[in-house]
């Protein structure tokens, strides 16, 4: 080597050659693209849109209807189950607050049980046909052994239009349309019992009473109201704030009745020949 020739400089090891580099950096920006393209972020300033499931929103029933589920023949006479001892139940509400009463208690109907429904329709003109009312008993067990709490001792009558009476012992229960009695009077009058079809509008409401009656099961049901309008037909699952109904029936239970002036539960001589 002469004076003139300048040594060669040799490479560091492991340091990369430039176009290494440069290589290894572009094929990062690549994947980190493709990744961008293939999926796009999501922020809170702008979420990604909410997919709808396909299909129509069920139009509106063209009535509305309510039921009350805590009533007592003429207000005044009906029995509930208590798992309690006479000491441990309330004195008997009045009847606008039983269900507050049933309730505490965890009282269940004893022998019937009396479901009130209104039906309304929505406009004054056009009016819906109900065609039909099924019971539907969904479980049946043996009655409970719990005691009877009578409500009453004996009571006057009431109104009861579009009466029907179920027999949930029967294999398949029917709704069946009974006389009712109208005794608001000085005498009795009876209501002659109406069949369906029925036709209701807003300013003609329909309402129906149907008495449910057991003496050998503790039955849970529901009902089922048909219905047509507008050239729409359909079904109305009626049930007691979304549970089924529940009647026990309360033969040879011990009963009891409420004594006022002592202010206590004494038994009732006629306890075994309640439903």
């Amino acid at each position: 080597m002469t004076a003139r020739e300048a040594p060669r400089a040799r490479p560091r090891r492991g340091a990369p050659a430039p176009l290494l580099v440069v290589a290894v950096v572009a094929l990062v920006v690549l994947a980190l693209a493709a990744a961008l393209l293939g999926h796009p972020t999501r922020t809170a300033s702008a979420p990604a849109p909410a997919s709808t499931a396909p299909g129509r929103t069920a139009a509106p029933l063209p009535f509305t209807w309510s039921i009350g589920s805590q009533l007592w023949e003429g207000g005044c006479g009906h029995t509930y189950l208590v798992d309690r001892a006479p000491r441990a139940v309330a004195p008997p509400p009045v009847a606008a607050d039983s269900g507050a009463w049933a309730g505490t208690h965890g009282a269940v109907h004893g022998g019937e049980a009396l479901v009130r429904i209104t039906v309304q329709g929505r406009s004054p003109s056009d009016a819906v046909v109900l065609h039909a009312l099924h019971v539907r008993v969904v479980d049946r067990a043996a009655p409970l052994p719990w005691n009877a709490y009578r409500m009453d001792n004996g009571c006057g009558g009431a109104v009861t239009p579009r009466h029907f009476a179920v027999d949930l012992d029967r294999p398949r229960p029917l709704a069946r349309p009974v006389d009712g009695l109208d005794a608001s009077g000085a005498e009795v009058r009876k209501i002659p019992a109406v069949s369906f079809p029925y036709k209701v509008t807003s300013s003609d409401p329909e309402e129906l009473l149907v008495s449910a009656r057991t003496a050998g099961c503790d039955c849970r049901w529901y009902l089922e109201l048909e219905w047509s309008a507008g050239g729409r037909t359909g079904t109305v699952r009626i049930t007691d704030g979304g549970k089924p109904f529940r009647t026990s029936g309360t033969r040879g239970r011990p009963a009891y009745v409420h004594d006022s002036a002592e202010g206590r539960w004494i038994t009732d001589s006629d306890s075994g020949q309640t439903g």
